[in-house]
C-alpha cells in the first residue's frame, strides 16, 4: 500500500523496524527537550502529515520499551488518525512513573499501525437477538 506523506520536520520517514513489524516508529519532532514530570502529559509533534486512502486508519500506539522502562505511554492509546484529517500527527505521551522523562530530538515516541476499518449502518431494533453470553459484562465468567 502506498501512503503519500509530508514530511514538515527533520526526522526521517517512519520505518518498521523488521520486515513482520506492524507498526512503523513515530519521532519526536522538537526543537528542545521536553521534560515530562510525573502525571504530566505533553502532545509532542512528529512533523509529519499523511493522507491515507478511504477505508483505512492510523493507529498511534505505545512502544513496549517506553512502556516497561519508563512509565511512558500514548494517553489515548490507541489515538486514531483518520483518512480524511491533513494535519501534524501529535502523539500525547503521559508519564505514569514518579520520576521525569526527557523527550529528546528524534526519540521514537510511538509506533503506527496503519489498519483497514468498515463504516457502520445502524440499523434501530426492538429487541437483539440471544446469545449464550447475554448481558454477562465485565468479569462474568469468574476468574479461573
Amino acid at each position: 500500500m502506498k501512503i503519500e506523506i509530508v514530511n514538515c520536520g527533520h526526522q526521517p520517514l517512519p520505518q518498521y523496524a523488521t520486515e513482520q513489524s506492524a507498526g512503523l516508529d513515530l519521532r519526536a519532532n522538537i526543537d528542545a527537550p521536553i521534560v515530562l514530570r510525573p502525571l504530566e502529559r505533553r502532545l509532542i509533534p512528529t512533523g509529519l502529515h499523511i493522507a491515507l486512502p478511504p477505508g483505512y486508519e492510523a493507529q498511534v500506539r505505545p512502544r513496549s520499551g517506553l512502556a516497561l522502562k519508563h512509565g511512558i505511554t500514548v494517553l489515548n492509546a490507541p489515538g486514531t488518525i483518520d483518512a480524511d484529517y491533513r494535519g501534524e500527527i501529535g502523539v500525547v505521551l503521559i508519564n505514569l512513573s514518579d520520576q521525569d522523562f526527557t523527550v529528546n530530538d528524534g526519540e521514537r515516541i510511538a509506533q503506527m499501525v496503519i489498519a483497514r476499518h468498515e463504516t457502520a449502518e445502524f440499523i434501530e431494533v426492538e429487541v437483539l437477538s440471544e446469545t449464550e453470553r447475554g448481558e454477562g459484562g465485565y468479569g462474568h465468567t469468574g476468574i479461573k
